[in-house]
């Protein structure tokens, strides 16, 4: 079996605590046509990078039901800046147009198959995975983006279509797994092209 989510793959429940909080799940997000899962952090350059660009996204798409769900899976053991306290922080400071989600037991980053910081996941309505991987090719430094796989797929989604590229490699830090050096991965994780 994979370690990540194959195009097809259901939605993994999950019930975690925001930012805001309050505890959400799956159903929480019934209303949206299309729900893009992230994972992310607070500290990782590639995330602090392209946190614009995914902003830019994810406020074009939402009058066409597209919901935006971050999750932090990183050990504060390992990035203190990644704490749960840090993330309300960092929310009150940004603004994001995102639910900003804990993942302390790192259980859902593994139910998803999580590689990196940021690593994108697209549910259509029936919430099976049509797209995985990277938003943009540049994620460190977005003045040097040439390709905006987030932007494409969910441009193809709504249009009807089937998803043109549905996975390529996610761009960034590694999950920062409790008890574990800073850039372990588990054994069978592997790139997914």
């Amino acid at each position: 079996m994979a370690y990540t989510l194959q195009i097809g793959s259901q939605a993994p429940d999950f019930h975690l605590k925001a930012t805001d909080g309050k505890y959400y799940n799956l159903n929480s997000f019934s209303d949206a046509r299309i729900l893009v899962v992230f994972f992310t952090c607070n500290h990782c350059p590639y995330v602090l990078g392209s946190d614009e660009i995914t902003r830019k996204t994810a406020e074009r798409f939402k009058p066409q039901g597209v919901s935006f769900v971050a999750i932090n899976s990183n050990s504060p053991n390992t990035y203190t800046e990644d704490s749960y306290e840090n993330m309300i922080l960092r929310m009150n400071e940004n603004h994001f147009p995102w639910i900003y989600l804990h993942d302390e037991t790192q259980e859902i980053a593994l139910s998803y198959g999580a590689l990196k910081t940021p690593h994108f996941y697209v549910f259509n309505e029936a919430r099976k995975l049509v797209y995985t991987g990277r938003a943009v090719d540049q994620p460190r430094d977005t003045s040097k983006m040439t390709v905006n796989d987030l932007d494409r797929a969910l441009s193809e989604i709504l249009a009807g279509q089937q998803v043109s590229i549905q996975v390529t490699n996610p761009i960034g830090c590694t999950i920062k797994w409790e008890g574990k050096e800073r850039h372990w991965m588990p054994e069978d994780a592997c790139d997914l092209v």
